[in-house]
């Protein structure tokens, strides 16, 4: 076999538009940006759906349950047709495909319909596998993982700045003539076809690889270099480190997906904040994603330098224990000032943790990386289900409480109290699962490596330069 020209970036030159490997990161992380705009895209008028819907209060958490729930399922997919039929056609498809729930959840009459399309809206969660499928064929080793961290935390900026962007679609279309009323359907249509047109450009402004695209490059008999797995699914299920990661990502990036999901409620029945005000301090807390994730890599790079793989596993303890500390205690704030500082620090803390998994998942079994990846990635949803699943037995049964306890005392008594009763209920959630984060950081301390494992760490420290050579070509 012959090694055809390496084409790979070895820079992040983000003015190089001319580079093809630049330009699919922009594209490939606005549409990530975009996926996660959609997908909770609905959270900033959930109190105008329910009043819309009339949702009772497990529909409520059920359809926050649901979104998180079919990212799980779409996410275990798209890995295998990313392989198969490459990146650029699969984001194309999710864009368009996913445009239709996003779409018909503006359309919704009933509380059934409104529950289907949040389920099949969280399918486009599954952005974050392609985004990271792309920027690993367009990148070089010694530059990949500052991209792949850079276009994930810049993609999940979309699930917080929503609740800026959603509610100016809003008022700007009741300024066209919309009743108030009717500006959240307005605002999902809109989303999801914006959606659909980045779909468009998606397939038209990309390829698969910096020489082409996979058909194109297999139908001139060359073969997409991929370095698979070297030993069987089962070896990586029987490693104990490969499920505390899978727990860790589950307390990290799992817990930010759910408080995505829950934080304008509980900032508006906490401290009875508009709307808006909610969403603009949930959208500081998204605007950590800009750099904290790749702060977390960076920082477990360092304490690798410092104290081999298990310097690593310290600062990933250490930082995710910071994140559970931080939730507990924002959770025990009554004042609003006290809360956003905290809320920061919960969420750079929580970033920064899911930079330093990702910090240590390569070296858990250098000869099956992508199978601990999908396994640990997994792992987040996962508890995402779990958290969100916690925050409703606490929750739905309050407030259905509250409600039968304040009935025939006027409509305004039965919202106030159904309001204080979620609050305090979803308080006593997040200080449950913060403390579930803190003993999530002891266990990682369980993670070990043997002497072999250091030696192969710093092996890879360089960059062999036929690593750089995306693909081969047969002779």
């Amino acid at each position: 076999m012959n090694s055809a020209t390496q084409t790979k970036s070895t820079t992040l030159n983000l003015l190089n538009l001319k580079s093809v490997s630049i330009r699919t990161f922009w594209i490939t992380a606005i549409s990530f940006f975009l996926c996660f705009f959609s997908w909770f895209g609905i959270v900033p008028f959930m109190p105008d759906v329910v009043r819309d819907l009339g949702l009772t209060p497990d529909q409520k958490w059920n359809s926050i349950i649901l979104a998180v729930s079919g990212t799980v399922f779409a996410r275990l997919l798209i890995g295998k047709l990313c392989d198969k039929y490459g990146p650029r056609l699969c984001y194309t498809w999710l864009l368009i495909l996913g445009a239709i729930p996003v779409v018909l959840c503006g359309l919704v009459q009933t509380p059934m319909q409104f529950l289907v399309c949040r389920l099949f809206i969280g399918f486009i969660g599954a952005s974050f596998v392609i985004t990271q499928v792309h920027t690993s064929l367009m990148f070089a080793p010694n530059i990949v993982g500052t991209a792949n961290a850079t276009s994930a935390g810049w993609g999940n900026l979309g699930g917080g700045a929503n609740r800026l962007g959603m509610p100016i679609i809003a008022a700007a279309v009741v300024a066209f003539g919309v009743a108030e009323g009717e500006a959240w359907r307005y605002s999902m249509v809109i989303a999801g076809v914006v959606c659909f047109l980045m779909g468009i450009v998606y397939y038209f402004f990309t390829q698969d690889t910096p020489q082409g695209n996979f058909k194109d490059l297999k139908e001139s008999g060359i073969e997409i270099g991929k370095k698979k797995d070297q030993v069987g699914f089962g070896t990586v299920l029987k490693d104990y480190r490969t499920w505390i990661l899978f727990f860790v990502y589950a307390a990290c990036f799992g817990i930010e997906l759910t408080v995505y999901g829950t934080m304008d409620d509980y900032l508006q029945n906490t401290f009875q904040l508009e709307r808006v005000t909610a969403g603009n301090i949930v959208l500081s807390f998204a605007l950590m994603n800009i750099f904290a994730r790749t702060l977390g890599g960076f920082f477990g790079d360092k304490f690798g330098k410092l104290k081999g793989l298990r310097g690593r596993v310290l600062f990933l303890a250490a930082i995710l224990a910071v994140q559970g500390i931080m939730l507990m205690t924002f959770s025990t704030t009554t004042s609003i000032f006290v809360g956003i500082l905290f809320l920061i620090l919960f969420s750079l803390s929580v970033q920064m943790a899911e930079g330093a998994t990702f910090s240590v998942v390569p070296f858990i079994n250098k000869k099956a990386i992508g199978s601990v990846s999908g396994i640990v990635g997994a792992g987040g949803n996962v508890g995402a289900f779990l958290a969100a699943m916690l925050l409703k037995s606490q929750s739905a049964v309050a407030e259905k409480a509250a409600i039968v306890a304040n009935q025939g005392l006027g409509e305004e008594a039965v919202i106030a109290a159904q309001s204080a009763a979620s609050s305090v209920a979803v308080s006593s959630g997040y200080f449950i699962i913060g403390a579930v984060v803190v003993l999530t950081a002891v266990s990682a301390l369980t993670i070990r490596f043997s002497t072999e494992d250091e030696k192969v760490a710093k092996a890879d420290s360089t960059v062999a330069p036929e690593d750089l050579i995306p693909i081969k070509v047969k002779s």
